[in-house]
């Protein structure tokens, strides 16, 4: 298992550390590859939709390998994916769920959630850049 406990708890604390240098309380999910939830957390007064729309975030772009930006275009009508969410209820086209991959392979997803689409994509990137120094 790529995402262990040490290196999720590392991947929280980016994303807090983060958030906190561009002033916005988020919440912050991490799944595995099989779509399972390794953590999640809410910082500070995060919105309260983010509660749900997170861990959404993260289950998406673990299981279709790709951002919720990327496949909200995809899921728009006429699109290769169009209607994805309506076979699954846990899927989120909603910006800000960022696949991980480790030596080619999926490792799982994550999902930040409380600021401006900019922002929580930002942030979302920010992780993923720390994911891959620490697993490269």
């Amino acid at each position: 298992m790529i995402l262990t406990d040490e290196l999720c708890d590392k991947l929280c604390c980016a994303a807090k550390e983060k958030s906190k240098e561009m002033g916005i309380d988020i919440s912050f999910a991490v799944y595995d590859e099989n779509g399972l939830p390794r953590v999640y957390r809410r910082y500070g007064e995060a919105l309260v939709l983010s509660v749900t729309l997170v861990p959404g975030k993260a289950y998406t772009s673990a299981i279709t390998q790709s951002t919720t930006k990327a496949l909200s275009s995809e899921a728009a009508e006429g699109g290769a994916l169009m209607g994805i969410q309506t076979n699954d209820s846990r899927i989120t086209l909603v910006a800000g769920g960022y696949p991980l991959f480790a030596n080619g392979k999926i490792a799982g997803g994550i999902g930040v959630g409380g600021g401006m689409e900019n922002q929580d994509c930002e942030i979302a990137e920010y992780v993923v850049s720390v994911f891959e120094e620490l697993t490269g």
